[in-house]
């Protein structure tokens, strides 16, 4: 299973900052450092979803993951309903939400060139 992570690939050093071209590091720059990122995986629990609801404030968005579930009590019309369960909130600011919708449109990109096109209309898809 192919993960992907914020920080990049496992053991991939961040590039060194450099000097303007022509010009010497200035005395007491700082150059940067390799830093070692342990994931601690304790506290993790795994949930599925199939749908998910976006919220968002000036400084956050907001994303309720949940379940789509078809409900076995007819409704009003006599005709099965669907119940949008929410499960999880998560929580976060743009710059993560940012970076998150890049790295997932990768995830995707990669699936469709090793997979081929994602239909996201279900009536348009192929009958396995």
């Amino acid at each position: 299973m192919a993960t992907m992570s914020e920080g990049g690939t496992q053991g991939q050093k961040p590039a060194a900052p450099q000097p303007a071209a022509g010009l010497p590091a200035q005395p007491g720059q700082q150059t940067q450092q390799e830093i070692r990122v342990h994931l601690d995986e304790r506290q993790l629990h795994t949930s599925y979803s199939n749908t998910f609801h976006v919220n968002a404030t000036p400084d956050e968005v907001m994303v309720d993951f949940g379940l789509n579930l078809v409900s076995r009590v007819p409704g009003p019309t006599g005709q099965p309903e669907v119940v949008s369960q929410s499960n999880d909130r998560i929580i976060m600011n743009y710059f993560l939400a940012k970076r998150l919708a890049i790295m997932l449109g990768q995830g995707v990109r990669q699936y469709e060139e090793q997979f081929g096109q994602l239909e996201l209309d279900p009536a348009k898809r192929r009958k396995a």
